[in-house]
């Protein structure tokens, strides 16, 4: 087993550095400059369009397909997640995971706008999307749009929900009734079972659930948060010190670069926001809105609510609690000490009841982009009842094995799954990228002559035979 897992290590270590480092970098700094920085520049116009109605009562609005996105996006790795990309390469990581959140926000947008241009039209008259149909429709590559699909199932079904379970049950090991032996079996089935009873029920019910507890938890979460950051006021200063004299020492960086802070930040920033790996423009594709830009432009604050607020919020709580940061506290007990500087022992308590809403939210996320792949690979159909319930089977054996499972192989195999699908939807997006910038001028021409904005293909001199909408 040892071989196995190191096998695995190396693909990860490999995969990040230098092929991904340099991809999703040169990927977002270009994607950032062709658009004029729209992430900075156009975010209150993303703020107002979050609220906006869609047409028909039956529709989903661009609020419920970003609350779909961010429930996949905002999850156990906002908290398991921070705290080990700090306790592994140091607070320097903090400084890479914003820097990536702000250039990766414009291949958020890229992708989602993507999705919206190609999206198809369901029986009902509903759409839908993602990469796979925009790799098919606009680059003719059906083959390639199916690989995609693989690693997305192999990531959301799989990966994922194996990382997730495990990082649940992680936030169980500072009670005295934790018992290795057991516990995790108990968690990891309890887990499975709920999220069963839920994926059963249909998309629709995901749509509602989300729409309505990923809120909550955030600002709960962050409110507890901010709490302790300023209990511990006169630390700050202090901790973004650190935090960025950590992440220039390029000595150290590069004197270990797997393991730095900068490698660190990179994997854990884009397993928390997902930007530009391909997950999100699958809810984007749901949205009813009068022009493609306005769902690109409302995915970026997704990626904002994600990292600048959620992961911020964990790691200022952490690093400004005066808790040591080492390798034997990574993951949930780290934070777990952090909030019992103020909290004392409800501290622990509400940190697991975070985690258990977060993981829960993010399984069923999850397993809603899987379906979307599934239905492409399958003819642009669902499967029959009887493959789905074996599917959702086969994914909540998942959850419970995750539960039981070493630390470092959950987190190897959501990073190569997650990397897999970011080598393929970053090209795609930059290959297409002229589409989007076609929009986004069309967007913000209607927007200068005081209209709302509505897309029509031939407006930007797009061949409609491939569309299903904006003709």
């Amino acid at each position: 087993m040892e071989g196995f897992f190191a096998f695995f290590n190396s693909v990860d270590d490999v995969m990040y550095y230098p092929i991904l480092i340099i991809v999703l970098a040169v990927a977002g700094l270009y994607f950032t400059f062709r658009t004029r920085f729209v992430q900075l520049r156009l975010f209150g116009t993303a703020c107002k369009l979050i609220m906006e109605k869609p047409k028909g009562s039956q529709h989903v609005s661009s609020f419920q397909a970003l609350m779909v996105s961010t429930a996949s996006r905002v999850g156990t790795g906002n908290i398991v997640g921070v705290s080990t990309a700090i306790c592994l390469g140091g607070p320097g990581a903090c400084f890479w995971m914003w820097l990536m959140c702000i250039i990766g926000a414009s291949s958020a947008f890229m992708e989602s706008t993507l999705a919206q241009i190609f999206k198809q039209k369901g029986k009902n008259g509903e759409s839908y999307g993602g990469p796979a149909y925009y790799i098919e429709k606009a680059l003719k590559l059906p083959v390639i749009a199916a690989v995609f699909c693989v690693f997305l199932i192999a990531t959301y079904a799989f990966g994922f929900n194996l990382l997730c379970s495990y990082n649940l049950q992680s936030s169980f090991q500072i009670y005295d009734f934790y018992d290795p032996s057991w516990t995790p079996a108990v968690i990891g089935g309890v887990l499975a079972l709920l999220t069963g009873l839920c994926v059963l029920g249909g998309g629709k019910r995901i749509v509602r659930l989300t729409e309505k507890v990923v809120p909550v938890m955030g600002i709960a979460y962050v409110i507890v948060s901010l709490i302790i950051i300023f209990a511990h006021i006169n630390l700050i200063p202090e901790t973004f010190a650190s935090i960025f004299r950590d992440a220039f020492d390029f000595r150290a960086i590069f004197g270990g670069l797997s393991g730095s802070c900068m490698v660190y930040g990179i994997k854990r920033g884009l397993y928390s926001n997902e930007a530009g790996v391909g997950s999100a423009p699958n809810a984007s594709a749901s949205a009813d809105v009068t022009h493609p830009v306005k769902q690109g432009l409302v995915q970026t604050v997704s990626v904002y609510i994600d990292t600048m607020l959620l992961c911020t919020a964990t790691a200022l709580m952490c690093l400004g609690s005066g808790v040591e940061a080492t390798e034997q506290v990574s993951g949930a007990p780290y934070v777990q000490q952090a909030v019992s500087t103020v909290f004392g022992g409800f501290g622990p308590v509400f940190i697991t009841i975070s985690m258990a809403l977060f993981a829960f939210t993010t399984l069923i996320g999850n397993l809603y982009y899987v379906d979307n792949a599934l239905a492409y690979l399958n003819k642009k159909r669902m499967p029959s009842r009887k493959f789905m319930i074996v599917f959702y089977i086969v994914c909540i054996a998942v959850i419970f094995v995750g539960a039981l499972v070493p630390m470092d192989f959950a987190w190897t195999m959501a990073d190569i799954t997650m990397g897999g699908m970011t080598l393929i939807n970053i090209p795609c997006c930059f290959i297409l990228s002229g589409v989007v910038i076609k929009a986004l001028k069309d967007f913000e021409k209607q927007r200068r002559s005081k209209l709302d904005p509505v897309f029509k293909a031939k407006d930007i001199g797009l061949d409609i035979k491939g569309l299903a909408f904006w003709k």
